[in-house]
């Protein structure tokens, strides 16, 4: 049985960062909040990917960590399948290969046939080489949808967002930076270190297709 992935989380009642960490973690800080009766609404991100996470905060602890459990279960069973599908690779359809049908040219398909193993091992092989080669690129994509993501829903209605948006995306610093400044600080503070994130993987995609392997 394959290790479940580490994920880190952030809770957020309204504008105020409650806490990061693992989901339990998080989900019974903001459990706590909603028990004592506070009404801020509580949003907690996939840090990875900017999603938020629905949780049924209902119920008692005891029943809300069952339902907890149940999720992370869940999921664990669904990413081991991915896992397994991965690792029996090509040469075992039953476990590994999944036929769909592709549409080419001619003269793709003339060139694939004469390929060593045929159409359906080049193909394969041409898939993992392109992973490869766009893993960089395909990190720097996500992490920066990641941040996207969280500005949307938690600073979508604040003045100044179209415009931190677009240099956000232009990678300007200083005017995000100045767009910014009058948001709440938990939420400036957790895009600031999200933006971190998607430059670091922007520059190091950058120095991959300079220095290929």
């Amino acid at each position: 049985m394959g290790e479940e992935k580490q994920r880190n989380y952030t809770g957020f009642a309204g504008h105020r960062r409650l806490a990061s960490g693992e989901l339990t973690e998080v989900a019974l800080k903001a459990k706590e909040w909603l028990d004592r009766g506070d009404s801020a609404p509580i949003l907690i991100f996939e840090d990875e990917t900017g999603t938020p996470v629905d949780l049924d905060f209902r119920g008692s602890l005891y029943e809300f960590l069952d339902k907890l459990e149940k999720k992370r279960a869940r999921r664990v069973e669904a990413e081991q399948a991915v896992e397994e599908t991965r690792r029996s690779g090509p040469g075992r359809p039953k476990l590994g290969v999944v036929s769909r049908e592709v549409s080419l040219l001619p003269r793709h398909w003339d060139w694939l046939n004469s390929q060593p193993g045929g159409a359906s091992v080049t193909l394969r092989k041409l898939v993992e080489e392109a992973k490869r080669n766009s893993a960089g690129a395909d990190r720097a994509r996500r992490s920066q949808e990641a941040a996207y993501k969280f500005m949307t829903l938690m600073a979508g209605d604040f003045p100044g967002f179209e415009e931190a948006s677009r240099a956000f995306f232009a990678n300007d610093s200083e005017r995000l930076e100045q767009l910014i400044q009058p948001w709440p600080e938990d939420v400036r503070e957790h895009l600031r270190r999200l933006v971190a994130i998607a430059r670091r993987d922007l520059e190091n995609a950058a120095r991959e297709v300079r220095n290929p392997r």
